[in-house]
């Protein structure tokens, strides 16, 4: 199998966009900054408002310096001051209240993320937690954060592009086929087809980037039991079953439907390297649960590396200085990690 790189290298510094400014996204920023040697924080550009992170930083009584850097200064600048790439669209500081005032800039900084790292500037978008409320308000026609990436990776490629949702923590990786769709509109939207591609993504994405050379996959089934072979529902047995025994046709190690409640203790966790699961809450509820605080989101399919931390903007603690970095610092080191060179499919 042939090498490759990809895009960006270890020296290049990561980008993380500041995510919903009202929210805990500057807290963990500055508190990583200020622990960067101690955790050993993987060097990043923040892409935001110098004066909105220096409000915070006075509010929080944390000494950091924050000034104006770039792609090309920000890992040795790293060491001395927290490098901020500034935005044209100014943040304002409004501490655990959202303003839709602030959609523009919060969108700038993941598309500015995005860019740099397409570009090569910088080696993976990292990115702190949005709230969709503020960003609908102003127009933002897209779902979510994994949805608006798809949608500049396609822009970018000039072709569709797929995202998959990976949560990945020290104990589970899982992935949910449906994400951010109401629980009823499941059964409908959930079908072979999407189940194969998911599984496709994840699998591919896991031997060229996690370096794991021929994925165990697990598949849960929609219902309880997996449907108790069609008594407590038929999707397990006409949607999920065909898909699983395609793959398993095209030589993937893949085994399925499994009943989501046996799925995640520890020893059934030591026979797969994924779980797939049918919807959001199947997997991202285990992956939280194990290990809340070290999971970390990522989005596979995309032509550029994409993490973040697995929690929400908690504008209920915003500037208490009682967020905890733990997240965000796994996310930044699972970026820094996958930049790293990884192992490629052969033409």
């Amino acid at each position: 199998m042939a090498v490759a790189f990809n895009n960006g290298s270890k020296m290049k510094v990561l980008a993380l966009s500041i995510g919903d400014p009202s929210g805990i996204g500057p807290d963990l920023a500055l508190l990583l900054w200020l622990q960067r040697h101690q955790l050993n924080v993987p060097e990043f550009l923040l892409l935001g408002d110098v004066e909105q992170l220096r409000l915070r930083a006075k509010h929080l009584q944390l000494n950091v310096p924050i000034e104006i850097s770039s792609p090309a200064s920000a890992k040795t600048d790293f060491q001395h001051f927290l490098p901020v790439l500034p935005l044209q669209n100014k943040l304002i500081e409004n501490i655990g209240a959202p303003l839709t005032e602030n959609a523009a800039g919060i969108i700038e900084a993941i598309e500015l993320a995005v860019k740099l790292t397409l570009d090569g500037q910088t080696s993976a978008v990292v990115t702190c937690p949005i709230s969709k409320k503020p960003l609908y308000d102003a127009g933002f026609e897209h779902p979510g954060h994994t949805e608006f990436l798809a949608s500049l990776a396609s822009q970018h490629l000039g072709r569709p592009v797929m995202p998959v949702m990976l949560l990945a923590g020290p104990d589970l990786r899982a992935v949910p086929v449906t994400i951010h769709i109401p629980l009823h509109d499941v059964p409908q939207q959930l079908t072979t087809q999407l189940i194969e591609e998911t599984v496709i993504i994840t699998e591919r994405d896991l031997r060229t980037r996690f370096g794991i050379g021929k994925p165990r996959i697990a598949v849960s089934g929609l219902n309880p039991h997996a449907g108790e072979n069609g008594a407590l529902g038929h999707e397990d047995q006409t949607v999920v079953l065909p898909a699983i025994e395609n793959l398993r046709a095209q030589g993937m190690d893949i085994k399925g439907p499994l009943p989501a409640d046996t799925m995640f203790h520890a020893r059934a966790r030591q026979n797969y390297d994924v779980a797939i699961c049918m919807y959001h809450d199947q997997a991202l509820i285990p992956a939280k649960a194990l290990a809340f605080d070290e999971s970390v989101n990522v989005t596979l399919g995309l032509p550029f590396i994409r993490t973040s931390p697995d929690h929400g903007t908690a504008f209920e603690i915003a500037g208490q200085g009682i967020a905890r970095p733990d997240s965000l610092l796994a996310a930044l080191k699972l970026a820094q990690t996958l930049s790293l060179p990884a192992l490629k499919e052969p033409a």
